[in-house]
């Protein structure tokens, strides 16, 4: 075989046009309609037939056309639009000094086109840095470059999942080789026990938000190397443990050769926990002591978890990890086991075997978060014994809840008739009540109208995509394609990962109640499913085969449908197209889940499981609730009574809704719940809104707190570095007494006051080092405190010995049960968040 260099020739540009370039080189356009406009005047067929890829789209059009558009006064009027928008978003020149964010996420799902995302936690990343970059916060993103992605799904004659592994092709993609000032292109490596892994830097800009990912398909690596960056989730534990190096420690580092010195790292899950040894050995190189470095970092790292299923935590086996960090730990200064021990939880230290991903990234991070406000109290609940001997309450894991980039996801038909009802903000509008004001603005017809094409869109596309598939083989005649799904009719959508918890045949529990919906011609109902199954997730593709099978059986295949290769692209269809969303996880197993909040946005109603955002987010007035109950233990139980609840609201509430009309055809019943869906949807749940919400509660506090820590050449972290070590070696001493109540405790109402007095041994600590607090709060009936509250004690007296007499009057604000004792803690706030932290108890 011959031994071929390749080169690409591009078309060459006019002068008046140079800015397509530009525009084709970072993703931005993807989010601004007036930029996809673009694109689509210069060749409307050919934009499809790239499937919206702006850079394959440039290298395609012939220089015929584009000597056209040069002169074309209209189309350079529209560049000329975009390019002043562009420009006031986009820095011409990079500044990293003022890039003190640093983002981590093992996948991002920012555009069909760029296939570095396999579900919700790729597209949340992707939703993340698109609205960091609208808040223009100083923030660098990092991953992973998969040359061949996730897979591509399609179902065989069986229905039974299949996976295919397309390459990307790196050439299409809006990225660029990162180079150092010199003009060379950077090469970053990591040790693995005895070998030296390399890998190229990439920059793809999110808007002004560069992404840098690594790649290890360099000819500097053995073959066994260069597949770390081939595929997504792929391989076994030791690929996967390579890929999670590679991007915390091999990303911080690209990071540092790219000339950026982040302030603030956020994790986006477990997979980026080791960034923390390469931050560490950073600042050791400094000439921080690694005690030092380690107080600025955990102080200065942000945690989000995402999975309240534990099958989701990542963990390595310690033998496995132990090489690797003994390498690893080297230039950090630090004790190899003092770091495996970070990611055991504290009572499981003397027999583990195993390290936890998540347990790492919740150790070495000072702000952590659950999802969604329910998610936040299973995050609790899962992880309170890191912290033990605190209420649950007190677990320092709060939430925020997820959200969706409006401008990516909303239909531009939708988007239309909302800019010309609606003020200019809109898309940024956190008042609901306002904002539903002016949505009930929009007549009811125009709503109407705007969605029902949306649903034909959806339904064209839907057709499109099923032609030739296996599972419409017959040889029945009237099984046309054209006759697959009718786009008057309601439409109900199933769309997410084919995991089994997320319970995607839970219809199919009562087979006889859904044929007759099913088969039903005067309110007819339609359902459409897509989703992926993990490759290894056998359990998650028996449901998809269940659902093949069902429709095939019963020849309902023409209005129960399920749709291969789930993508962005399928996902904007359906959100955009669907009447009701449908989401039947087993609560509390659902973190957040974005895909409703990406239709409520649309204007579709959800039908959802009280889990994951759809518990904070549901009102009557909104969509609808499936009632559960949660006295049954067997899961069979539970689906069976959540299954007939579905029904029961499917028949009695949302198909008689959908097809009452009343004095014409718009259904004005329905439509003052997309109304309200929508409000609910872009003031409460947008990517704008949380992005600021991690900004204002971590992002800028993380700042400050970096600030203070190395100013004066680090005085302050060495002052709790030595805080810390007066903390380990006498805190443990202090002796709690039972604290003393000076009345009759059965005998208390509401307003009335009493005295509690204490008697601490400090030993080797002094007052002023201490905080003394009456601890109390509600209890419920295992006894356990559920809202706790304190008062500070004050001293009283030094009794001699190191002992002291403290004192606290307590109001009783409320009625009921209630537990009382009393702790001691580090006085001020530096300890709060550690891990396991210090406090005292009575004895």
């Amino acid at each position: 075989m011959l031994n071929f260099k390749f080169f690409n020739v591009a078309p060459h540009l006019p002068e008046e046009l140079a800015f397509l370039e530009r525009l084709s080189g970072n993703i931005w356009w993807c989010w601004h309609h007036t930029a996809i406009e673009l694109f689509t005047k210069i060749s409307p067929n050919l934009w499809k037939d790239v499937e919206f890829n702006a850079k394959a789209f440039l290298s395609k059009v012939p220089q015929s056309r584009f000597e056209e558009l040069a002169k074309d006064k209209d189309f350079l009027r529209l560049l000329k639009n975009v390019q002043s928008e562009f420009e006031a978003d986009v820095p011409a020149v990079e500044d990293v000094s003022k890039r003190k964010i640093a983002y981590f996420s093992m996948e991002y799902g920012i555009h069909e086109s760029i296939r570095l995302y396999s579900g919700e936690l790729g597209i949340l990343s992707g939703d993340h840095l698109k609205a960091a970059s609208d808040h223009h916060l100083p923030m660098v993103a990092v991953g992973l470059l998969y040359r061949q992605g996730y897979f591509r799904q399609f179902l065989d004659r069986n229905g039974w999942q299949m996976e295919r592994y397309p390459e990307n092709e790196l050439h299409n993609m809006p990225m660029s080789r990162a180079k150092d000032a010199n003009g060379n292109e950077i090469l970053i490596s990591i040790k693995l026990i005895d070998r030296e892994l390399f890998a190229a830097v990439w920059i793809l800009n999110v808007g002004n938000v560069p992404l840098v990912l690594l790649d290890t398909g360099v000819p500097e690596n053995p073959p066994e190397f260069r597949e770390i960056t081939w595929r997504l989730y792929g391989g076994d534990k030791v690929m996967r443990l390579h890929q999670e190096l590679l991007l915390g420690i091999g990303g911080y580092k690209a990071l540092v050769a790219l000339g950026y010195d982040p302030a603030v790292c956020h994790m986006n899950e477990g997979h980026a926990a080791f960034l923390s040894v390469a931050r560490i050995e950073h600042l050791v190189a400094k000439g921080y002591a690694p005690d030092e470095a380690l107080e600025i970092v955990w102080r200065t790292n942000i945690f989000t978890t995402h999975t309240p299923v534990p099958a989701g935590n990542e963990v390595f086996d310690i033998n496995l990890v132990r090489p690797y960090l003994e390498v690893l730990a080297k230039p950090t200064g630090l004790d190899v086991d003092r770091i495996i021990r970070w990611g055991i939880p504290i009572g499981e230290r003397e027999h583990a075997s195993v390290m936890s991903m998540t347990v790492l990234g919740l150790r070495l991070a000072n702000f952590s978060n659950g999802v969604s406000k329910l998610h936040g109290v299973v995050a609790r609940e899962m992880w309170k014994h890191l912290w033990p001997g605190r209420s649950i309450d007190e677990i320092p894991i709060t939430h925020i809840t997820n959200g969706v980039h409006i401008p990516s996801w909303i239909s531009l038909r939708l988007r239309n008739i909302l800019d010309h009802y609606l003020s200019g903000s809109w898309m940024c509008n956190p008042d609901m009540a306002e904002l539903l004001k002016e949505i009930e603005t929009v007549p009811d017809e125009d709503l109407w109208m705007t969605h029902e094409v949306s649903r034909q869109s959806m339904v064209r596309k839907t057709r499109a995509l099923l032609q030739n598939k296996f599972q419409f083989e017959t040889s029945n005649a009237d099984m046309n394609i054209k006759n697959i799904l009718d786009p008057g009719v309601l439409t109900i959508g199933f769309a997410r990962r084919f995991a089994t918890y997320k319970r995607g045949t839970l219809l199919l529990k009562n087979k006889e109640r859904l044929l007759k919906i099913l088969r039903n011609t005067k309110c007819p109902v339609q359902f459409v499913f897509a989703g992926k199954a993990h490759p290894a997730d056998d359990g998650g593709k028996h449901l998809i085969q269940d659902l093949i099978n069902f429709a095939r059986s019963e020849n309902v295949r023409d209005r129960f449908i399920f749709v291969e290769d789930y993508d962005i692209t399928l996902a904007r269809h359906l959100v955009q197209g669907v009447d009701v969303w449908l989401n039947t996880p087993r609560r509390p197993m659902e973190a957040s889940g974005t895909s409703g909040m990406k239709a409520a946005v649309n204007g579709a109603l959800n039908c959802s499981i009280l889990d994951g955002w759809w518990d904070e987010a549901y009102e009557p007035a909104n969509g609808w609730a499936i009632p559960g109950n949660h006295n049954f233990s067997s899961e069979d139980d539970i689906d069976n009574f959540e299954s007939q609840s579905l029904f029961h609201v499917l028949e009695n509430e949302i198909i008689p809704c959908f097809y009452e009309r009343v004095g014409g055809d718009v259904p004005a019943r329905w439509v003052k719940k997309m109304k309200a869906s929508i409000a609910m949807a872009i003031s409460k749940f947008s990517s704008w809104r949380m992005v600021k919400d991690y900004n204002e509660m971590f992002y800028s506090k993380a700042q400050a707190l970096y600030d203070d820590l190395i100013a004066d050449n680090g005085r302050r972290a060495l002052e709790i570095v030595n805080q810390k070590r007066r903390l380990a070696a006498h805190f443990y001493n202090i002796y709690v007494h039972e604290p003393v109540v000076g009345c009759d405790m059965n005998k208390l109402h509401v307003g009335e006051k009493f005295k509690v007095s204490l008697k601490v041994y400090l030993g080797e600590m002094s007052p002023d080092e201490v905080k003394v607090e009456v601890y109390y709060g509600h209890v419920d009936n295992r006894n356990a405190i559920t809202q706790s509250f304190s008062v500070p004690m004050q001293k009283i007296s030094a009794v001699g010995d190191g002992n002291y007499m403290y004192e606290a009057e307590v109001i009783c604000k409320s009625s009921g049960r209630f537990g009382i004792t009393a702790r001691v803690t580090p006085a001020g706030n530096d300890w709060q968040n550690s891990v396991p932290g210090f406090m005292a108890w009575p004895k």
